[in-house]
């Protein structure tokens, strides 16, 4: 190395050598959820959790490990979101970090009247805020509600939220988990319309956010999943529970773990099937110049509780018990195809079907795809449903003495 290479190393190594974007812990306010509402003067209403570190170390249980809760609650006001956050800075002494936001939280009102179009702009924008933080719609309730209500066993509220929509996914197979990524992708698509679950406050909200309310066995307020908000251009239509949610769950190949139930002669629910594993395929493909789709659904399960006496040892039984949940799988995916043609709303990802299918025909489809294709298209289901164990009981001896 030369003197003159030596003497420019030494200038440039004292200036990289400083953190210069660093942040100190003291001066962030680590915000764990945001909520946005709109108020009657057309404002946007910012209601932010941001937690208190010093009450969220040691323990499992609500309220952290200090005396007091595990986060604050702070709401602020704007004509658009930057305003809005901007001013929160009158009533937080810290800058608001969106770094560890994993938590968005609309109101009803806001996503049926005006859209999330607008507000998603400014989040995506945004390099801070993270597009895989979970979103939800608040159902019934404001989302300030959502956001201020303390929660027990989840110290951190959001928390609780994302960790119920995980595991209701997983178990239940009414309820999906939607990161902002996944809503903008459906957005910006031609060919599909957003699903976002809802949330919603059980209880008393005043009591919701006190701390009374989680050091207690019985909590007077608790947040819970409620329902699958169904989206058109942007705008909340229409909401959908139980097995007609469960239907949209099963083409949009989301089911990881369900109970059906069938009846079984003149026994109704008397066999409960648990789905382990599912797969859904859907193809598209043009019948007299009008498009046509097909849905194969494949579902896995064992036998987890039977009411009747029946030998599930026979063969014959088996096949029978197999047809009748793929009729039942197959009755709650008709509904749930049918109440989005009724809504005019591709929930489902059939256009981007058909445009994977027959790229220039789907040209001619995708301008008035939801108004005028969608509801007339026709839609056909097959269910396969398999038995792959019937526990370790053979003849429900349980039922016989009943009998």
């Amino acid at each position: 190395m030369n003197l003159k290479a030596l003497f420019l190393l030494l200038i440039i190594i004292p200036i990289l050598s400083g953190c210069w974007s660093k942040k100190e812990l003291n001066d962030l306010a680590l915000i764990s959820a945001l909520g946005i509402d709109k108020n009657d003067n057309g404002e946007y209403v910012g209601t932010f959790q941001i937690i208190n570190p010093g009450n969220v170390t040691g323990g499992t249980q609500g309220g952290g490990g200090g005396q007091g809760p595990s986060v604050s609650v702070f709401t602020s006001t704007g004509k658009n979101l930057v305003e809005m956050s901007r001013r929160a800075s009158t009533k937080i002494s810290r800058k608001l970090y969106y770094a560890h936001t994993n938590l968005l939280i609309i109101s009803e009102e806001l996503a049926k009247e005006e859209g999330i179009n607008k507000m998603f702009d400014a989040l995506v924008r945004d390099p801070e805020f993270r597009t895989t933080a979970t979103v939800v719609i608040a159902h019934d309730t404001n989302a300030s509600d959502i956001v201020k209500t303390l929660t027990a066993v989840d110290k951190i509220p959001a928390n609780k939220v994302i960790k119920t929509l995980k595991f209701t996914e997983r178990r239940w197979g009414e309820h999906l988990n939607v990161n902002i990524q996944e809503v903008v992708k459906n957005l910006l698509s031609s060919g599909k319309e957003p699903v976002i679950s809802g949330f919603r406050l059980v209880g008393n909200k005043e009591q919701g956010k006190k701390m009374e309310n989680i050091q207690q066995t019985a909590l007077d307020a608790f947040l819970q999943a409620e329902g699958l908000a169904i989206f058109k251009e942007g705008k909340l239509v229409n909401w959908h529970q139980g097995k007609p949610a469960r239907g949209i769950l099963w083409v949009l190949d989301k089911i990881k773990a369900t109970d059906v139930n069938v009846s079984y002669e003149k026994d109704k629910d008397a066999i409960a099937y648990q789905v382990i594993r599912q797969k859904t395929k859907i193809s598209a493909d043009m019948k007299n110049n009008r498009p046509h789709i097909s849905i194969h659904v494949r579902a896995e399960g064992d036998i987890g509780e039977v009411t009747v006496p029946v030998t599930l040892n026979d063969p014959n039984v088996l096949f029978k018990i197999e047809e009748l949940l793929e009729k039942e799988i197959k009755k709650e995916i008709k509904e749930a195809v049918q109440l989005a043609k009724e809504d005019k709303t591709d929930i489902f990802g059939f256009g981007d079907a058909v445009y994977r299918s027959n790229p220039v025909e789907w040209k001619k489809l995708k301008n008035d795809w939801n108004d005028v294709h969608f509801p007339e298209v026709k839609v056909d289901v097959k269910v396969d449903a398999f038995i792959r164990r019937t526990g370790m009981i053979k003849k429900p001896h349980l039922s016989e003495m009943d009998k």
